[in-house]
């Protein structure tokens, strides 16, 4: 005979499957991680997106209590790496760390994404608002932006200037200028900020919109620091103009770099995540490794961050549109 489960009975089972259910994210965050977690940065070594990935690994290593493991695959703008981390669900020890632009930028460049940032990518947490500086070679004979576009005017075509690849921030931040002010110059894309800064600080093209990592160089004398694409100056240069005071209306080349992982990674562990690295990003040790690159440490709520990323998209998106920009 079907046994009888009295109401008394059945009413203590159904509280103790919900408790469990209800348990069962915190446990989760609990035992994860259970194996090294890896974070893929989508540019080459020593450039914006690497130097935040490793300033954060560290201290994440240390407060997950497992190895975090940096890796480089640059190429497309960052999409091969946002294509390797958007095809690895269920494994959620998988991060993508990357510019904003793999998932506010590339679906503008691209007409056949090799994934869907929307629905392949959950946001984690953002790391940073990296700035982009003006930056001459000392053979361009100006000394400040006003006079830099000046002569920008007086040789239209005859300037280069390098980016880390099509439609990247620094690149999207010439085409703002080159827009705004009327102007015209040559770009040559790099396959990374790194190899463009070599080759600016060599000579072989004339400026570029840095992402911070020539900051030094404009220390050493090497380069010319003219101006600041951002809305407001930089804590980092107070004296330095933006582009804006040089007289371009509503200039902003700001951007938001930060941590990704596969859709269907658990709420917890994107939780947990999110925390830990807010704490980092609060900490002076990361604070100080930012503001060397001329970046201001930007926690947010995953939340937040993907709102930010749908905002970026539009603004950048119709720039794109209005300049004819691709990725190729």
């Amino acid at each position: 005979m079907p046994t009888t489960i009295s109401p008394l009975r059945r009413a203590v089972l159904g509280a103790t499957t919900l408790l469990a259910l209800g348990l069962a994210p915190a446990l989760q965050a609990q035992t994860w991680p259970s194996k090294p977690v890896r974070v893929i940065v989508s540019f080459p070594p020593g450039g914006a997106a690497d130097q935040i990935a490793r300033a954060v690994s560290q201290p994440l290593q240390e407060a997950l209590g497992q190895p975090v493991v940096v890796e480089n695959r640059a190429g497309a703008n960052g999409n091969i790496a946002g294509e390797y981390v958007a095809k690895a669900p269920g494994d959620d020890h998988t991060l993508l760390m990357s510019s904003g632009g793999t998932v506010s930028i590339n679906p503008h460049l691209y007409p056949k994404m090799p994934f869907d940032p929307a629905k392949d990518l959950v946001p984690v947490a953002a790391a940073a608002r990296v700035l982009v500086f003006l930056e001459t070679h000392p053979k361009v004979p100006v000394n400040n932006a006003q006079e830099f576009l000046a002569f920008l005017k007086a040789n239209p075509g005859k300037l280069t200037f390098g980016s880390p690849g099509n439609g990247s921030s620094p690149h999207l931040a010439a085409e703002m200028m080159k827009a705004s002010a009327g102007v015209f110059a040559t770009h040559i894309p790099y396959r990374g900020a790194a190899p463009a800064m070599q080759d600016l600080v060599a000579g072989q093209i004339d400026f570029m919109f840095d992402p911070g990592i020539g900051l030094q160089q404009v220390k050493a004398g090497k380069l010319k620091l003219l101006a600041v694409g951002s809305p407001k100056r930089s804590p980092l240069y107070p004296d330095v103009p933006t582009m804006e005071e040089a007289g371009l209306k509503g200039f902003d080349a700001d951007t938001f770099f930060g941590f990704y992982a596969p859709a269907g990674t658990p709420a917890a562990v994107v939780s947990r995540l999110n925390t830990e690295i807010n704490k980092i990003l609060n900490s002076k040790a990361f604070i100080d490794r930012i503001t060397a690159i001329g970046g201001v440490a930007s926690p947010m709520s995953p939340q937040e961050f993907g709102v930010r990323a749908q905002a970026d998209s539009a603004r950048f998106g119709a720039l794109i549109k209005a300049r004819n920009i691709t990725g190729d």
